[in-house]
């Protein structure tokens, strides 16, 4: 048994744990004695929930950013805010006596 690392188009690399019989898999037309077998391409589901999609993860990921910068965002706009309010009360209580009111 093989198990198949990558492949392009005709061509694959395989991982064994055994030594592989090259001369008889490159002459295997002539010869009886190895025959390969390989799946339909068809993936077949042993688990009871599906694994999900990769595009579930990216989203999921993306939906976890638009959050995080959200919640950022709106911090450092309160703390402006605070800032700012705290900075200008003296002076506004200033002209609001200066004013008359």
């Amino acid at each position: 048994m093989a198990r198949v690392m990558w492949r392009d188009g005709a061509r694959v690399g395989l991982q064994a744990e055994e030594r592989l019989p090259v001369e008889q898999i490159m002459s295997l037309g002539q010869s009886q004695a190895l025959q390969l077998t390989a799946s339909n391409g068809a993936i077949i589901e042993r688990r009871k929930q599906p694994r999900p999609t990769v595009i579930d993860a990216r989203l999921r990921g993306r939906a976890m950013e638009f959050v995080s910068v959200g919640v950022i965002g709106a911090s450092m706009a309160l703390t402006i805010w605070s800032m700012a309010s705290e900075a200008l009360a003296r002076p506004m209580a200033a002209v609001a006596v200066a004013l008359g009111g």
